[in-house]
């Protein structure tokens, strides 16, 4: 088939190296404008752009979609029989889904209708799921409204973060991408129309996400943790500053601590939790310092009976 690619993040990568290695032409990528970042600010050029200058396809980076006629007629000019959406970034318009004859096919990191938006593998991870996967759908006017085409599902080991299942589903998704034009290509594939009474949301995280609500249990506070990683992360006050919990355990020890309170047992940093839960702080990093495990957080400040986290 002729395909063009609208990605962005790493996570999209794995689609479009499949893609091209399954023999179907890709005669143009569509990614997000070189942002600055890191300490330089200086520009930075997207995974999926990098992917496609390796792979020695054309680059776009359209500021705007919606209303850019020059864009419209360079894709309207490959006639491309599908458009491949992976984490661009952009509401598709509909010019854009009405332009190839297969439609735009977007691969999304949850088993919709659960986990719609921006953030779906760290919204199932901080939700405490045991089980997500990946689904092929049709692009529509909604937000990952479309119709299923194929899914595939995944299971979440208990110790996973974002950053450990995010390149597990990628990896599949790309392979189900594939499998996803063979069977349209054949017709051997139904689409079937979401159950939107069972949607649920996995909304664009915030700083605020990562803030350790103590009233939570430990395993809710834990799975948040392994959520939001590498961002925002979780985090606390001490003292009135600023606190990064990196690691983090709920223990099973039954403790008399109120949410947020803390308690230290020889080098063990525990903390309080709702519904009388605790949860072992593992390692942690001060505002302005280094990371460090509890022993020498426990050695530096000298936290006192009754002190509580998150004031």
């Amino acid at each position: 088939m002729i395909l063009i690619f609208c990605g962005t993040p790493r996570f999209a990568v794995p689609t479009l190296e499949k893609l091209v290695d399954a023999g179907h032409s890709v005669p143009l990528v569509v990614t997000q404008p070189d942002r600055p970042r890191g300490r330089g600010m200086e520009l930075a050029i997207s995974p999926v752009k990098e992917s496609a200058i390796r792979l020695g396809i054309p680059v776009v980076q359209p500021n705007k979609i919606k209303s850019n006629d020059e864009f419209r007629q360079q894709l309207s000019a490959l006639s491309p029989d599908a458009i491949i959406v992976v984490g661009y970034g952009r509401i598709i318009p509909q010019w854009m889904i009405d332009l190839p004859r297969f439609g735009d096919l977007n691969l999304h990191a949850s088993l919709l209708p659960k986990y719609r938006g921006a953030a779906p593998i760290q919204w199932a991870i901080a939700q405490g799921e045991s089980v997500t996967g990946v689904t092929t759908m049709r692009i529509d006017a909604g937000l990952d409204t479309g119709d299923i085409l194929l899914q595939r599902e995944l299971p979440i080991a208990p110790d996973d973060t974002a950053e450990t299942l995010g390149p597990r589903l990628s990896t599949i998704g790309a392979d189900l991408m594939v499998k996803t034009l063979r069977g349209l290509e054949s017709r051997q594939i139904q689409s079937t129309p979401q159950d939107n009474a069972k949607a649920s949301l996995a909304p664009i995280l915030t700083k605020e996400d990562g803030r350790i609500d103590f009233q939570r249990t430990s395993n809710e506070i834990f799975n948040r943790l392994r959520g939001f990683q590498p961002w925002p992360g979780a985090y606390t006050l001490f003292r009135g500053r600023h606190l990064q919990v990196h690691r983090a355990h709920p223990i099973d020890q039954a403790l008399e601590l109120a949410p947020g309170q803390i308690s230290t047992e020889s080098t063990r940093l525990l903390a309080g939790c709702g519904n009388k839960t605790t949860l072992e702080l593992i390692e942690l990093q001060p505002e302005g310092k280094r990371r460090m495990p509890a022993r020498d957080f426990i050695n530096g400040y000298h936290p006192q009976p009754g002190e509580k986290l998150g004031q």
